[in-house]
C-alpha cells in the first residue's frame, strides 16, 4: 500500500551543540519538502534541545540495548535513514533497519591530520552545509535562517537570578571534552575585564571551577548546575 507521506529518521545523539547544528536540516525538509513524516533518533539527555521543535513528529530515545532501539525503529517502517552522527553504532542502526540511508562524513582523517600535524585538509564550508548535503537527495537547500531553538516553559528570571543579576551577560564554561573549556585563570580574567554583571552557565561538573572563578572577584553569580537546560537558554 502507497504511503500518504515520505518517513524519514534523522539519527543524532550527542551532543548540545552538535544537535543544535543539525536543526536547520530538520526545518528544510519539513518546510521544503510536502507530505513528510519527520523522525529524530538522539541520547534522552538531550530531549529538551528537541522536544519543543516543531518540525519533528516524534524523538526517539536511544535505550541501553542498542537491539531495543532498532526494534522500535524497524516498527516505524522508514522509508529514508539521515545519519548525522556516523559512528558503529549508527553503522549497526542503518544494517538492521534496512532502509536506504545517507550519512555525515565526519572527516576524520582531514581532523587528525589538522590536530597531530598541522595540515589543513578541512574543507572551507559550515557544518551546516556539510550536514545538509545529507538531505540533497530531496532536493532539499540551505534556507539561511540559521539555528532553531524553541523553549518549552515560560520562565520568570526574577525567580531564577537575584536582584543584582537581572540585567547580565552570559558565560558559559561548561563543555564535554577540556580541550573545548577556557582555562580558569583565563576565564577569571576574561570575568575582571567585563564591567557588567555575569551569570556563569554550566553543568554539576562545573560548580566547582565556578566557585573558583566567583571568588576571584568581580561581579559573577556562579548558575552552573542550578538551572535546567532549557533554563539556561
Amino acid at each position: 500500500m502507497k504511503k500518504d507521506k515520505l518517513k524519514v529518521l534523522i539519527i543524532r545523539f550527542s551532543s548540545i551543540g552538535d544537535v543544535v547544528l543539525t536543526t536547520p536540516v530538520i526545518r528544510c525538509i519539513k518546510q521544503q519538502v510536502s507530505e513528510v513524516e519527520l523522525h529524530y533518533l538522539t541520547k534522552k539527555p538531550f530531549e529538551s534541545v528537541l522536544a519543543g521543535n516543531p518540525y519533528i513528529d516524534k524523538i526517539h530515545f536511544l535505550k541501553d540495548s542498542l537491539s531495543d532501539t532498532i526494534a522500535d525503529l524497524k516498527l516505524e517502517d522508514f522509508d529514508h535513514i539521515i545519519d548525522l552522527h556516523h559512528n558503529l553504532r549508527t553503522l549497526i542502526i542503518k544494517r538492521s533497519v534496512g532502509r536506504p540511508s545517507s550519512s555525515f562524513n565526519k572527516l576524520n582523517w582531514q581532523k587528525w591530520l589538522l590536530t597531530n600535524v598541522g595540515i589543513s585538509r578541512l574543507p572551507k564550508k559550515h557544518i551546516v552545509d556539510r550536514y545538509l548535503e545529507t538531505a540533497e537527495f530531496l532536493g532539499v537547500k540551505n534556507d539561511g535562517a540559521g539555528l532553531d531553538y524553541f523553549l518549552i516553559g515560560n520562565y520568570d528570571l526574577a525567580l531564577l537570578l537575584p536582584p543584582s543579576h537581572q540585567s547580565y551577560i552570559a558565560l558559559v564554561i561548561g563543555a564535554k571534552h577540556a580541550t573545548k573549556r577556557l582555562p580558569v585563570a583565563r576565564l577569571i580574567e576574561l570575568c575582571r575585564l567585563i564591567k557588567h554583571p555575569i551569570v556563569l552557565l554550566g553543568g554539576p561538573d562545573d560548580v566547582e571551577r565556578g566557585e573558583i572563578i566567583k571568588a576571584a572577584g568581580g561581579q559573577v553569580f556562579n548558575g552552573c548546575g542550578k538551572f535546567k537546560l532549557d533554563q539556561s537558554a
